[in-house]
């Protein structure tokens, strides 16, 4: 690839969330909430109240979460340009994760609802596992009448969380409007029971609309009932380019007739949350400035293997210089 290019720019849509990170001793408050590990399962406002009151006295932080706007901070933290499309309330928690938008040089698109800013309980087990118990809130509302194809004509690239699925209308007309002013669409598929109650809808948004997909080994099962390698191949004939991401194994690539499989750096792992959002980060901006494919897994998997080191879906300042040198090694080849 030519990289002299002019970088690409990215624009992410999702559910603007602030995220409480929780240390569980155990599981035993999965079970009594009737939340699958693992998953992301959503609840409404009276629930996420019960599950964050259960949890007084455990470990606890606050950060901006959601899916697409994780991948969103970390491109831009890479020095990506990037923006956000989502829906908050002008309440604490909506201030809370603009000014961490503006202060991350993200460009914030955002529209404003009269029910609160969305949280997401993100429960992390004693094994790393997390699960969350998600309250969309204002994320709920945003709906395509919001936006317009203006908002989508100064980027290359829209990522869009699987999460957005269960919203048929939304998820279709924002592809159609992105479509139209040429960007190339990449979707995270999110998780293993999103893809299983949204399996045909998804099927047929691949088939129409999405360039890039990145998918985990379940949920790639989930989408098409095979074993990684062979899902990886079924989901390449759908777009130009599929990933799946196999954990400590790594992750394996397909475009057309090349195949890559990336290893991912050997750590020791304390917290999974936002390891596939940042995976999805490192491998678009690459996309976005033009390194080969086996670069942008490369990116995507050191990213991952940071992200995974720390409690939450942030990579810790002090890594940032390391990661530099290499991006700027694989800038060249």
């Amino acid at each position: 690839m030519n990289n002299t290019m002019e970088p690409k720019t990215i624009v992410g849509i999702g559910s603007a969330l602030v995220d409480i990170l929780v240390q569980l001793e155990d599981d035993q408050l999965l079970d009594d909430f009737q939340l699958p590990k693992g998953s992301m399962t959503l609840v409404d406002a009276g629930l996420s109240q019960k599950i964050l009151d259960s949890t007084q006295g455990l470990s606890r932080s606050i950060e901006t979460g959601g899916s697409a706007a994780n991948t969103l901070r970390a491109i831009a933290q890479l020095g990506g340009k990037a923006g956000f499309i989502g829906k908050i309330a002008n309440d604490s928690m909506g201030h809370f994760f603009k000014d961490e938008f503006e202060k991350s040089h993200i460009a914030p698109h955002l529209f404003y609802s009269q029910i609160p800013t969305g949280k997401a309980a993100t429960l992390i087990s004693p094994d790393s596992e997390r699960t969350f118990g998600t309250y969309l809130g204002a994320a709920s509302e945003l709906v395509v009448d919001d936006l317009s194809e203006n908002l989508f004509a100064g980027y290359d690239f829209l990522h869009i969380e699987g999460y957005l699925v269960f919203n048929h209308e939304l998820i279709e007309g924002v592809l159609k409007l992105a479509k139209s002013q040429g960007l190339k669409i990449a979707l995270d598929l999110a998780s293993f029971n999103v893809v299983e109650a949204n399996l045909d809808f998804l099927k047929h948004l691949i088939d129409q609309y999405v360039d890039v997909v990145f998918a985990n080994e379940e949920e790639a099962k989930a989408y098409t009932g095979l074993e990684p390698e062979a899902a990886l191949k079924q989901i390449a004939l759908q777009c130009e380019v599929a990933v799946v991401k196999v954990g400590k194994d790594g992750s394996m690539i397909q475009a057309g007739d090349q195949y890559i499989k990336v290893d991912t750096p050997k750590v020791k792992s304390l917290d999974t949350t936002g390891a596939g959002d940042v995976y999805a980060s490192g491998f678009l901006f690459g996309l976005a400035h033009g390194f080969s494919l086996e670069n942008c897994g490369n990116l995507a998997s050191l990213l991952a293997s940071k992200v995974i080191q720390v409690l939450g879906a942030k990579i810790p300042d002090a890594e940032w210089p390391g990661i530099f040198e290499q991006v700027e090694g694989w800038k060249n080849n």
